[in-house]
């Protein structure tokens, strides 16, 4: 059976909801620098979706007396990220490279690499900031699917595994949403 990147992203962070030890880290995985992934020329597909602390704070007040399930996840985040991009040969040195960096500062940061998996033409890698035993304090995800797909999720704040498919609903973000029905699963 062929996974899809989303299962591979809920695969991961079942793996990191398992992670009981705690690590201390400086590095945001929204840095816009770190974070950024360079688009194709040909421009077959690029999703650039920032998620602010302050555009998180305003849907906060907006939900607070509708959701207040919603409103208690999101008072806790700082930001989320995700990019996905097209690879070809214009792109793909440097997108793998970008990726690469991503794990390097961050596990020299002393995030924890939970998880990396490779099945067939895929590979995925998941790295996290814990809080102690409660709580992921930042989580980034990479996946490279055929090798003419990447897609990059960073999510900085405080918050549970199983509330990530909750914010992808609230925000109307897929990778997010796939995350979600995968941990319902499990």
């Amino acid at each position: 059976m062929k996974r899809t990147p989303i299962q591979f992203i809920g695969l991961g962070l079942i793996t990191a909801a398992l992670q009981l030890n705690a690590a201390e880290a400086t590095v945001s995985p929204l840095d816009p620098a770190m974070f950024k992934l360079p688009a194709s020329a040909s421009g077959e597909e690029y999703v650039e979706v920032n998620i602010s602390r302050s555009l998180i704070s305003l849907v906060n007040r907006a939900v607070a007396a509708r959701e207040p399930e919603i409103a208690t996840v999101l008072d806790e985040l700082r930001g989320i990220r995700v990019h996905v991009v097209s690879l070809d040969d214009t792109n793909r040195r440097g997108v793998l490279a970008q990726l690469e960096k991503v794990r390097t500062t961050l596990t020299a940061a002393r995030w924890e690499s939970v998880a990396t998996v490779k099945d067939g033409d895929t590979t995925v890698h998941v790295l996290l900031k814990l809080k102690g035993d409660e709580a992921v304090e930042g989580l980034v995800v990479e996946v490279i699917e055929n090798g003419d797909q990447a897609v990059l999720v960073g999510i900085d704040g405080n918050i549970r595994p199983e509330q990530v498919g909750m914010l992808g609903e609230r925000f109307n973000i897929e990778p997010l949403k796939g995350i979600g029905l995968k941990l319902k699963e499990h």
